[in-house]
């Protein structure tokens, strides 16, 4: 099986800060606009920004990143294999 973010061409093989801030802020909004939760949440989770963060977290959101260069090119990267990889300190 290939592993895209290992292979990555564009960026980190790791997901970004703006991209997971970007990941938050829309699924907060489809939260917010009545789309189903995807995760099971804590009694004390009613936010649709915690919820998204629970989410993402909890690593069930269907979403692909796509990076792009001022060229033009672009590269889709499946959300879940950023979130695999793992960065060691």
């Amino acid at each position: 099986m290939i592993n895209l973010a290992k292979d990555a061409l564009i960026g980190p093989p790791k997901l970004t800060r703006f991209e997971r801030a970007r990941i938050v802020g829309a699924r907060s909004l489809q939260i917010s606009l009545g789309a189903p939760m995807l995760a099971p949440l804590p009694d004390d989770v009613v936010d649709p920004i915690d919820i998204a963060v629970v989410e993402l977290n909890e690593k069930v959101l269907p979403m692909t990143i796509r990076r792009t260069l001022p060229e033009g090119s672009f590269q889709d990267i499946p959300l879940m294999d950023l979130l695999k990889t793992r960065v060691l300190q």
